[in-house]
């Protein structure tokens, strides 16, 4: 992000703005976000024939109807689907466009012609397991308030807060600078399709200012928060063999040797096991200061929900 973003606008209404906000979630958008969740829509990474199957199609163009249904005020919106080098298609996205608005009450549009970017993605991890006996990954239910199901929170609720926002300000009459929105569908995979249509519509996407990307943690609901770097990720399979075939554990054990005790030595050259402490240097850099006082404020702001809000067993 950089911070060009010039004069400061008019404060809104943040009583308006919650009651907006809740009364679009409440009538409109949990009853998508339902609908979203019956869909088995999983990432390519996850379902090979994802093109045949046409289910990330069926969310990405279900939650293109609605954002038209909603009728934004100077909102344009198509859906996108380039084909790879092979002439294979790529997964699809959404893009939808809203110009720079003057406020009603005569604020200027933000005069740097700069853009704001809202991102999100439809596609899903797979089932998995361990859910509970009365819920599961297409079957969606609300219990005490949450609604659970496979993808309304990570990320089938990017669109809908997206539009909600921009339908709050405009309620308000406020002023705002041009807002574009990406909506992909290969996110689980590793985004593999993103930067092809980031390319395609690099000149449409604008001078972007500010990126608000609708898939990431928050430490409350308190202020805004800004995700400043993200954990990466180094996967594999790890294999222990020692015998061709299985023995029974009263004739080899003793002789042949354990292969999880073996796994725990192959794993102790990368992790001390009594720390946590990763070992080889690559994994290691300097801290920058200002990341360190960051980590400190924001222990100051949230106290002990740091951990309490995990469901410890």
């Amino acid at each position: 992000m950089n911070a060009r973003l010039p004069h400061a606008l008019p404060p809104l209404d943040p009583q308006a703005l919650q009651a907006h906000i809740g009364a679009a979630w409440q009538q409109t958008i949990i009853p998508e976000l339902v609908r979203y969740i019956e869909v088995p829509a999983k990432s390519p990474a996850f379902d090979p024939d994802w093109a045949s199957h046409g289910l990330l199609d069926r969310v990405l163009r279900g939650a293109a109807d609605w954002v038209r249904a909603q009728k934004v005020e100077g909102l344009t919106l198509e859906v996108i689907q380039l084909d790879d080098a092979r002439g294979v298609p790529r997964t699809p996205v959404l893009f939808f466009e809203v110009p720079a608005c003057a406020g009603q009450d005569g604020t200027p549009a933000p005069a740097s012609g700069q853009t704001v970017l809202m991102y999100g993605h439809l596609d899903k991890q797979p089932e998995f397991t361990g859910w509970r006996s009365d819920l599961g990954p297409w079957t969606p239910k609300i219990d005490n308030g949450k609604l659970y199901g496979r993808g309304g929170a990570d990320d089938g609720y990017a669109v809908y807060a997206s539009i909600a926002a921009l339908q709050a300000l405009k309620a308000q009459g406020a002023a705002h600078p041009r807002i574009v929105g990406l909506i992909e569908t290969c996110e689980e995979s590793g985004s593999g399709d993103l930067l092809p249509y980031v390319d395609a519509l690099r000149t449409r996407l604008g001078d972007v200012g500010l990126v608000i990307c609708l898939d990431s943690g928050a430490g409350n609901y308190d202020q805004l928060w800004l995700t400043t770097s993200l954990r990466g990720m180094a996967s594999g399979v790890l294999k222990v063999e020692i015998l061709t075939e299985g023995i029974h554990s009263g004739d080899a054990s003793g002789l042949v040797p354990s292969s999880f005790r073996i796994m725990r030595q192959v794993l102790d050259r990368l992790e001390d096991s009594a720390t946590g402490r990763l070992l080889p240097a690559s994994f290691h850099c300097e801290v920058p200061a200002e990341r360190v006082e960051q980590a400190r404020a924001t222990a100051a702001i949230l106290g002990d929900e740091i951990y309490k809000r995990f469901p410890w067993a």
